[in-house]
């Protein structure tokens, strides 16, 4: 169903309602909702095994689950904006939170009044914004003492306007626009929250929850969200060469005299090669998710020393995938070049995954190399806070 309603959703540059409500049925926008705000609380496992499966029909479906789920980090917003927010868990249609610049270099802006904050600005990449009832943003504004201090703060959605922005090569369906606020709207400070206290809130909140969705501490969940987006990666290759398999059993080849592409040895080299690379990958994503999972069941954190490690294998995994997937195309040839065969969209949607600033291979190489020759690591949260002067 993902699959085949994915040409609608590339052309509303959202997903279909056929494919959101599909989505909000199966209740895949709670997965990682610990179950006393009315979520499921799931593991890393179980909700990599999730986002695997949405890939294969449609990057732009698991992109939007897994970026959905970032919707546990507004517990750490005072209780009145815990409510506000999850009271709606049951009736709406789609994820209940978006973000948009939060930890971007460049974010909001922000003045201090009473009560809260007078927010201006604009914000990109917001993943889900068509669908989503409230809007977390990066603001930065002075303190007191005139020192820059970064936060987040929430807007509802009427504060906000979607910009008709995202005009890209893949991943078209996450509906992933900028958004903008008419000159200046009005945060009330339940709705704000200091970036660098996230990380402790966030850590503190394992004992106000249960379930495995906030068990871990932040390094867990930092794997635990790189390894959603290699199980993106991974369910996409699965695709393909589903895909690829379907097709090559009733095409003919261009040039050589075989009956179908399938019997071509060249073709069946490519798919023996292929289904090893995407074996691998899924490999070393559970291998990771599983250590996530046994770690929270026996309350036992991760280091920050072993993050550049798990990040690279996970970064890695992504790139083999992508590889996988342009060898699949161009063994079959130009019949995938059509906007009918989604493994062309297979292929674009990779191409934009592996873009993210947190995904692309070579910055991972270098974070991972730092830590391998034992020099000084770069800051994991270098943008929860700008640098202060003096």
């Amino acid at each position: 169903m993902l699959r085949r309603n994915a040409p609608e959703g590339e052309e509303l540059g959202a997903l279909a309602p056929e494919a959101l409500d599909a989505l909000h049925n199966a209740g895949v926008f709670k997965m990682a909702i610990p179950e006393e705000v009315g979520g499921y609380g799931l593991g890393a496992r179980d909700i990599i095994e999730i986002v695997t499966t949405l890939g294969r029909g449609d990057g732009s479906a698991g992109w939007l689950v897994i970026v959905s789920s970032g919707i546990r980090s507004t517990l750490a917003f005072p209780q009145q904006a815990v409510d506000e927010i999850f009271g709606m868990i049951d009736d709406w249609v789609g994820p209940l939170v978006f973000g948009a610049s939060v930890l971007s270099t460049s974010v909001g802006s922000g003045r201090r009044v009473d009560g809260g904050l007078m927010v201006s600005g604009k914000w990109s990449f917001g993943s889900g914004c068509k669908f989503a009832a409230w809007a977390a943003v990066g603001v930065e504004y002075e303190d007191d003492a005139g020192r820059p201090r970064r936060g987040i703060a929430v807007l509802s959605r009427d504060q906000y306007q979607i910009l008709d922005d995202w005009k890209v090569m893949g991943l078209k369906g996450t509906s992933s626009n900028s958004v903008t606020v008419d000159g200046e709207v009005f945060v009330p400070e339940h709705r704000f929250v200091h970036t660098s206290d996230l990380p402790k809130i966030m850590d503190s909140l394992r004992q106000q929850y249960g379930g495995r969705a906030l068990g871990g501490g932040a390094v867990a969940g930092s794997v635990s969200t790189a390894a959603s987006f290699a199980a993106l990666a991974l369910g996409m290759a699965q695709g393909t060469l589903e895909c690829f398999t379907e097709q090559a059993k009733v095409r003919k080849p261009f040039n050589l005299p075989y009956p179908t592409v399938a019997d071509m040895p060249s073709a069946q080299v490519t798919a023996g090669k292929a289904r090893a690379v995407i074996n691998a990958a899924a490999a070393v994503v559970h291998m990771h998710v599983d250590e996530v999972d046994r770690r929270v069941l026996s309350g036992r954190d991760f280091g920050f020393a072993e993050e550049p490690e798990i990040a690279m294998d996970l970064v890695h995994a992504i790139h083999q995938c992508g590889q996988a997937v342009d060898m699949l195309q161009l063994a079959l040839g130009s019949s995938t070049v059509s906007l009918k065969n989604p493994i062309q969209r297979f292929v674009r949607d990779m191409r934009v995954l592996a873009t993210h600033g947190a995904l692309r291979l070579d910055p991972m190489a270098e974070i991972n190399g730092r830590n391998i020759f034992g020099l000084p690591p770069f800051p994991m949260f270098a943008a929860l806070e700008p640098p202060t002067t003096g």
